[in-house]
């Protein structure tokens, strides 16, 4: 709809603002300083979650990620979405909308009642496509006064970027290059580890939390034999399980893992030379003391 010269409307869910607000400071900073804005919009409500809302009604689903939708586009504005879940949400939905006249009634119908109809021009991105298509990866550099040579990231890029691929269409969903290259437009180096594209667990937490805490544990050993200095997300559904389990597991089964991790938008502002005190790393649960000083020339 909007060219990306217009900005986009900035769609932070949820767990962002409730959660973590602190990764809200890293993304406001960053893209401040970039050519792309991101405007906040009055109006948007929760995604709602890509996993059980559609599991129980897929039409309520639809219908209101749909209203979402109708709130960017009489901002005229296309969405930048900071969270996987909302992303595919938000994505799934419109493409659904467009494929799907039945549902496309029932949502139509619903919406009706409340003032609004979804004409289908508004497009959604996740922040990374931003960054890589709008910016790139070689503008990207332009903006880095402080390369994070040396540093060893393991990238972790969730399932609800890539998969379902026929639908949201960012990157290979088997090879992803996308999250990789805009890591090391930072300066650093983007480690390959076995396991890459394990699930977070967050999915399963709810139902065996045994399987959610092994899925995290064993993400977390493969980085660590990868010898990672830290590790970068996309979601803060998957930033949550990395930070915060990390210290349940050390604690509850005697490990030792202290791996950084960090929302993208924190390690580029880390490259764009910002202070760990402008973009509040110290509300990180797991320290980001190590990274710090490899960064200040220890080893």
């Amino acid at each position: 709809m909007a060219s990306s010269s217009s900005g986009y409307a900035m769609f932070l869910g949820c767990v962002i603002p409730n959660l973590l607000p602190h990764l809200e400071i890293s993304i406001r900073k960053v893209f401040g300083r970039l050519d792309v804005e991101v405007k906040d919009i009055a109006g948007f409500s929760c995604c709602p979650e890509p996993i059980g809302t559609p599991g129980l009604d897929i039409t309520t689903w639809v219908t209101l990620a749909a209203r979402n939708l109708c709130v960017a586009e009489e901002a005229g504005l296309d969405i930048a979405a900071f969270c996987n879940g909302c992303f595919e949400t938000l994505k799934e939905a419109k493409v659904l909308l467009e494929h799907d006249a039945k549902l496309r009634s029932k949502v139509a119908e619903a919406l009706s009642k409340i003032g609004r109809e979804y004409k289908g021009r508004v497009e959604v991105k996740h922040f990374a496509q931003v960054l890589y298509e709008d910016i790139g990866p070689a503008k990207l550099r332009g903006y880095v006064e402080r390369p994070l040579e040396g540093v060893r990231v393991a990238a972790h890029y969730g399932c609800h970027i890539l998969r379902p691929s026929h639908l949201l269409q960012v990157d290979d969903p088997f090879n992803p290059v996308l999250l990789d290259a805009l890591v090391e437009a930072t300066g650093a180096e983007s480690v390959d580890y076995f396991r890459k594209f394990l699930c977070c667990g967050c999915g399963v937490s709810n139902l065996d939390e045994a399987a959610n805490i092994k899925m995290v544990m064993e993400k977390l050993h493969y980085m660590t034999q990868a010898k990672a200095d830290c590790m970068t997300v996309l979601c803060p559904v998957c930033f949550r399980q990395y930070d915060v389990r990390q210290m349940i597991i050390n604690k509850t089964y005697g490990k030792d893992y202290n791996i950084p991790v960090l929302y993208y938008t924190q390690l580029l502002g880390l490259a764009m030379g910002m202070t760990p005190d402008e973009l509040d790393l110290k509300s990180n649960r797991t320290k980001v003391d190590p990274l710090l000083a490899k960064l200040a020339g220890g080893k």
